[in-house]
């Protein structure tokens, strides 16, 4: 049985990637430093901190696979960015496993091309894209770790919050609205999460083939605004329209509030048209699951306490807009 540590198990992202794993016959052990949700009840906890080489190289002997699923606060990138990631290349290089790390369009910078490929050239004209392309670097230049990037658009799907997708786009969507960031008419790009994880654990089938770094990314759905709102809408079954988000209001809290500081960082995501070229990432896994977007939306609803038709919760994004 193959085995796949995860860092930051308990994360979005960790966990579906955890579940993915685990579905498909890997032995699956879980960083996390808080309890694993029910959802992972066939996973290996280990209660340990992501910056704990040692004891984590001791806990996965055997490991062909890590994943550095860890992510920081939006506010305190620039403090645990990069020692969590220096953290999990160490693991990843003395258990002589293939690091994994979910990528995202971060490093184009703010004049991000509309079709982004592996090779798309990168610009470290944000805080945000330097230390992304700098954790990146840091795989590539390390003599003897295997490694491989996948980049994604935004996040939905999946269990937990925290992303653009449940924090603004479907927050009021029990008033009938759907908070839209940026541009109705502007492409965006998005990954369901379980598509997503499942598209981990079909690369990560292929490790004895992944030699030195490659980055690969994952089409996932693009869609404008305009087009997330019928979708969304078509999902609920009732009428939705769109409202933006009150971007002077984030402004002129943002010296007071980080996380809203570094969400208004992010503003040029919204204006710019992209979509990620997956035809790489086909190549190496074969064919990838793609669940239709209003059966995607209809489940990632769900989660939350929306399921379609059905009277949502407020949302809590007015007084915490990010974790």
């Amino acid at each position: 049985m193959p085995t796949v540590l995860i860092l930051g198990a308990a994360g979005r992202i960790g966990r579906s990637l955890a579940l993915a794993f685990a579905r498909a016959g890997w032995r699956t052990l879980a960083v996390a430093r808080r309890p694993l949700p029910q959802e992972l009840a066939g996973v290996e906890a280990l209660r340990l901190d992501a910056l704990q080489v040692d004891e984590l190289v001791a806990a996965a002997a055997g490991a062909s696979v890590v994943v550095n699923a860890l992510n920081a606060p939006y506010h305190r990138w620039d403090e645990l960015a990069l020692p969590l990631a220096r953290a999990a290349q160490a693991v990843a290089l003395r258990l002589g496993a293939l690091l994994m790390l979910p990528g995202n369009v971060y490093s184009f910078g703010r004049e991000l091309p509309a079709v982004l490929k592996p090779d798309t050239p990168e610009a470290g004209n944000t805080p945000k894209a330097r230390l992304r392309i700098e954790m990146e670097a840091g795989m590539a230049a390390t003599p003897g770790l295997d490694s491989v990037v996948i980049r994604a658009g935004d996040f939905f799907g999946g269990s937990g919050t925290g992303s653009w997708f449940d924090l603004a786009v479907t927050s009021r969507l029990h008033r009938g609205r759907v908070v839209y960031p940026g541009r109705t008419d502007v492409a965006h790009a998005w990954a369901y999460l379980p598509d997503l994880a499942q598209a981990f654990v079909a690369v990560a089938g292929r490790r004895a083939q992944l030699k030195g770094h490659r980055r690969l990314h994952f089409e996932g759905h693009t869609l404008t605004g305009a087009q997330l709102t019928e979708a969304l809408a078509t999902a609920c079954r009732r009428p939705l329209r769109t409202a933006g988000l009150p971007w002077g209001l984030i402004r002129l809290a943002s010296p007071l509030v980080p996380s809203w500081r570094a969400i208004l960082e992010m503003r040029y995501l919204w204006e710019r048209p992209h979509r990620l070229d997956g035809l790489a990432l086909q190549a190496l896994a074969g064919p990838l699951p793609a669940t239709p977007l209003h059966e995607a939306l209809a489940a990632a609803l769900a989660p939350a306490g929306q399921p379609p038709g059905a009277k949502a919760q407020p949302s809590r994004f007015s007084s915490r807009p990010a974790s």
